[in-house]
């Protein structure tokens, strides 16, 4: 009987295995790809892995014709206690955290309201195309980008 109830504390203990698609789950698997979009001379990249030991890595640029105007490394990765942040570093700079604020199956929406600009950051898909908004947290200076899967 002792044996048994030991057994049964020492399984409700360990925390039970998760399959690498439950570990996902929350990451927006739909944002993985290459995008892009181009106005005149003008365009912009942005291209994002899937999920993978807590994280996606995502990059972007923006130039005219060959050349380029700012470049961004960006992640969105699990934090301590299981949420969701989003995590770009422009020109290589230092990290600026912004937590999950909204989620859906096809948007997520990031905030920080202590940074200066932006204070928001969406992504949401409607059919092939990809868009993205930054803003402040009431929504003013809201700059916006379209995307198309790259190569069409």
């Amino acid at each position: 009987m002792l044996k048994t109830a030991a057994a049964v504390l020492l399984a409700l203990s360990v925390p039970a295995a998760v399959s690498a698609e439950e570990e996902d789950a929350p990451f927006p698997a739909w944002l993985a790809g290459a995008w892009s979009m181009a106005d005149g001379d003008h365009w912009t990249e942005e291209f994002w892995t899937h999920a993978r030991g807590g994280i996606m890595i995502g990059a972007s640029r923006e130039g005219d014709g060959d050349s380029l105007r700012s470049w961004e490394a960006i992640r969105i990765l699990r934090t301590a206690d299981g949420s969701l942040a989003y995590v770009p570093m422009p020109g290589g700079g230092p990290p600026v955290e912004f937590m999950l604020t909204a989620q859906a199956a096809q948007s997520i929406e990031f905030a920080n309201p202590g940074h200066d600009y932006p204070q928001r950051i969406r992504y949401w898909r409607e059919g092939d195309t990809l868009h993205a908004e930054i803003a402040m947290i009431d929504g003013s200076r809201a700059v916006r980008w379209r995307y198309s899967p790259m190569g069409r």
